[in-house]
């Protein structure tokens, strides 16, 4: 697929999606998503990169969906405002949650509705100091989506997460971070090589093992400690199988700095 909407960058490893719509602040629309969507199928199941690092263009992460492209659908009259979401958006963050490799964001500017659900859902966040993540479902009397009421309150509480979704307000990037939100705030101009030299560092690693610690820490969150324990001992069976951990131990005893090939 020939991609209008984003850029799609491989090199060392590490994947650089890019939403390429700086005119009008990266705002998503099912062309948008489409392209991002045979993007990340690309690399699942190609696995020529070992990171998946997504960013926006220009001063902005994402404005979330782009209203002024529905077709007239949102001013006519009452519509089914879920539908694309079960075509696309929803699709695509599971998608993302399920790729097997670490999945970075480094959120450039605001980060809004849909927009704040994906820079959310990286693995790792980092943030520009200018940055900042708002749900302003409620400013047109919707409800926040793409898993923001299931990610939210996990990241930073119940009382927050409600009070943000509700009240519509922007959380500045320093905020977001106090509450646990991110990974880490960094001054605008070291927004890029810090994702990058994380990318970079991840690029090297077991990738099997981030990916086995992704998804065990989902699934720990939604289970009792008797069934954490067994992802555990099951994500731990699969890893000590691989060959990086042979690698790994193997570079431990010999007192030199292992080389993981991601297998």
């Amino acid at each position: 697929m020939a991609y209008e909407h984003i850029t799609l960058d491989e090199s060392d490893g590490v994947a650089t999606l890019t939403i390429n719509r700086p005119q009008m602040l990266n705002a998503l629309h099912t062309g948008v998503i489409g392209e991002m969507i045979d993007a990340v199928d690309k690399l699942r199941d190609e696995a020529s990169s070992r990171v998946l690092l997504l960013t926006g263009a220009g001063r902005g992460f994402s404005s979330g969906a782009d209203l002024a492209n529905t077709g007239g659908a949102v001013r006519s009259g009452p519509i089914d405002a879920g539908f694309v979401l079960e075509t696309h958006f929803n699709p695509l963050l599971e998608r993302l949650f399920a790729l097997p490799m670490p999945f970075i964001t480094a959120v450039n500017g605001p980060a809004a509705g849909a927009g704040c659900s994906f820079a959310l859902a990286g693995d790792i966040v980092i943030a520009a100091r200018s940055a900042y993540f708002l749900q302003a479902f409620i400013n047109i009397g919707l409800v926040p989506d793409v898993g923001s009421t299931w990610l939210l309150p996990r990241l930073a509480g119940k009382a927050r997460a409600q009070a943000m979704m509700m009240l519509g307000e922007r959380i500045p990037a320093e905020t977001a971070e106090e509450w646990g939100m991110i990974w880490k705030c960094v001054d605008d101009d070291q927004l890029m090589p810090t994702a990058q030299e994380i990318a970079a560092k991840l690029a090297k690693g077991p990738t099997r093992s981030y990916a086995l610690i992704r998804q065990g820490i989902r699934a720990c969150m939604d289970t009792s400690l008797t069934e954490g324990l067994m992802v555990e001992r099951r994500n731990q069976m699969i890893a000590g199988r691989t060959a990086d951990f042979a690698e790994g131990v193997s570079a431990f005893l010999q007192k030199r700095p292992a080389a993981f090939k991601g297998k």
